[in-house]
């Protein structure tokens, strides 16, 4: 399989990926989260959970489903629900990433939640229990959260195995994070073996509080690369009540949540090519989906345009939130 297979004209809501950090683990640091997550997070419930978003997002057009090996049991919780729906499992692309390893035993309380390491024996061991899981559904494999200085651009025996894997037909691509994003997508975009550019894919932040790394994607959209942009709502900080004023405002004029005008607003990017949900609820898969009818004028862009956060304030707070 290949994300070459992704076609984002085969239905209105396509642009709009289903991304699990939310439901694949009983503690994560969206906002909301213990109103949105029933009281049981036992496994059990976390995979009900999981199957019926799936179930709404397939049905509403949604053909980008995304996970990692960190967030929890998500890839087993996708692994299940492709395999019990094999209508639906046969149009939907399915992304995955390494590099962290998820630690707090399912706990919301653990001291520590996830271990990042981008060394060649964390792939080897990660691309195989992701293997195990999704077998040749893996379409897409990216490294997890690169910075500018994660030694995975650099490290030899990593990008020969990530060259291997893209040779067998899996689309290479990464994630970045933190206040150096554009530098990390600028130096990934320089990455080659044999002669070729490794990564074909770019999975960024970038919402209305935090832009920095929109010149760079940009820049990642011209050079042929699928731009991929995760936490659009700022992990719950534009959505609902907790959505600025000028958010809201906006909303309540266009007939739609907040939630929906900070994904319109990032779907109105000529470089984006898939805005992932991060939505705990069926409800709020609705609400965010409303998104790609939502047509935000030059007044509107112009407004949100002004709420963007200087990159270091904004993921200073972001590193502060709780995990619930």
């Amino acid at each position: 399989m290949a994300f070459s297979r992704f076609r984002p004209e085969a239905t209105p809501t396509a642009r709009i990926g289903l991304g699990l950090a939310a439901v694949g683990r009983p503690g994560y640091i969206n906002l909301g989260r213990d109103r949105d997550l029933p009281a049981d997070r036992a496994p059990e419930a976390l995979r009900e959970r999981s199957h019926e978003l799936l179930d709404a997002a397939h049905a509403r057009g949604v053909r980008y489903l995304d996970a990692a090996r960190s967030y929890g049991r998500a890839e087993e919780f996708l692994a299940g629900w492709l395999a019990s729906r094999p209508e639906a499992a046969a149009d939907v692309v399915v992304g995955s990433k390494w590099g962290y390893t998820y630690t707090a035993d399912w706990r919301t309380d653990a001291e520590v939640h996830e271990v990042k390491d981008h060394g060649p024996a964390t792939f080897d061991r990660q691309y195989a229990e992701t293997r195990a899981l999704l077998g040749d559904r893996l379409d897409l494999y990216q490294i997890h959260s690169v910075t500018p200085e994660s030694p995975a651009l650099s490290d030899p025996a990593v990008l020969d195995r990530l060259a291997g894997l893209a040779a067998a037909g899996v689309t290479v691509g990464l994630s970045t994070s933190g206040p150096g994003q554009a530098e990390a997508i600028r130096a990934a975009l320089e990455v080659e073996v044999d002669g070729r550019p490794l990564f074909a894919t770019v999975q960024s932040t970038y919402n209305v509080l935090e832009t920095s790394a929109g010149p760079a994607l940009a820049e990642a959209h011209a050079a042929g690369r699928t731009v991929i942009v995760k936490e659009a709502m700022a992990n719950g900080r534009l959505a609902g009540e907790a959505a600025p004023p000028a958010v809201r405002r906006i909303a309540e004029a266009a007939g739609a949540g907040p939630d929906a005008v900070a994904l319109a607003a990032v779907l109105r990017q000529p470089w984006a090519g898939i805005v992932l949900s991060g939505a705990a609820t069926v409800a709020q898969l609705t609400g965010n989906l409303a998104a790609a009818g939502l047509d935000l004028d030059e007044a509107a862009a112009a407004a949100l345009g002004e709420l963007a956060e200087p990159p270091a304030a904004y993921w200073g707070r972001r590193s502060a939130l709780p995990w619930h």
